[in-house]
């Protein structure tokens, strides 16, 4: 029988953590750290970087991944750094700015494909390359519920994160065969530093009683279902957007109706 407690360890695996400085990221650079793994923390921001691989014993890279030369540099340097070849690449970055479709402009629509998709092809095609080289491992992107349903606002940031979860499940058929598996995970409201300034408290209370579980999404339930994609425990899953928004999305939308009908 496999020793499935083994199976959640990440010793000795080397990891690219893209976006690590905040929120999510920070909070999966904990994670992986804790299950074994040595973790490059990459961020925009160098200072936060640094911060993060601090905390966890990992390694800071200030990168901005939206580069072609950047990311293709970053992969070159990473198993020099980390001191081995690259296992698995865990992918956070986005953005979301939201505007109705008459308000949206070319500036808004192009920030949204670059930060939200283009990175993300990127992180496969160099990272992909590299965790390939090493064996195989895990791609685990951020996608969001916003590209499987709709809202107002949200049509840019949505189609993109709708681009990021097809181009996973690309990416899962043409690397396979080389042992590498792709999935994302596609979080609904996530109580990060960003949102908690956007929503505030009445914000919090509304989404917390929208979910069937009564409560809005910590960034640690998204980094426990990012881990698990990244870990020996999901071997044989590949392609798949694994949805965390606390039941929202499987809600019958309409108001009930009391008694026979």
């Amino acid at each position: 029988m496999p020793d499935y407690a083994a199976l959640h360890r990440l010793d000795g695996r080397r990891m690219v953590l893209f976006g690590a400085g905040n929120g999510i990221g920070r909070q999966s650079a904990h994670a992986l750290a804790a299950g074994g793994a040595r973790v490059l923390c990459v961020d925009l921001d160098g200072n936060r970087a640094a911060a993060v691989a601090a905390q966890t014993g990992g390694l800071p890279y200030r990168c901005d991944v939206t580069r072609r030369a950047a990311v293709r540099d970053l992969f070159r340097e990473a198993p020099g750094l980390l001191g081995g070849p690259v296992g698995g690449v865990v992918d956070i970055v986005g953005t979301a700015r939201y505007a109705g479709l008459p308000a949206l402009d070319d500036a808004g629509w192009h920030r949204h494909f670059d930060v939200v998709l283009r990175h993300a092809l990127l992180a496969v095609q160099y990272g992909g390359e590299a965790v390939a080289a090493a064996g195989g491992g895990p791609l685990v992107f951020v996608a969001s519920v916003s590209g499987l349903t709709a809202a107002p606002q949200h049509a840019a940031y949505g189609a993109a994160k709708a681009a990021l979860m097809s181009l996973v499940r690309s990416a899962a058929v043409e690397l396979g065969p080389r042992g590498v598996r792709v999935n994302a995970v596609a979080p609904g409201v996530v109580w990060t530093p960003r949102v908690a300034a956007l929503l505030g408290t009445e914000g919090r209370r509304r989404n917390a009683e929208n979910a069937p579980l009564g409560r809005v999404a910590e960034t640690a339930d998204i980094a426990a279902a990012l881990y698990f994609l990244a870990s020996p425990l999901s071997a044989y899953v590949t392609g798949q957007t694994l949805v965390v928004d606390g039941g929202v999305g499987v809600k019958f939308p309409y108001p009930m109706i009391g008694g026979d009908l």
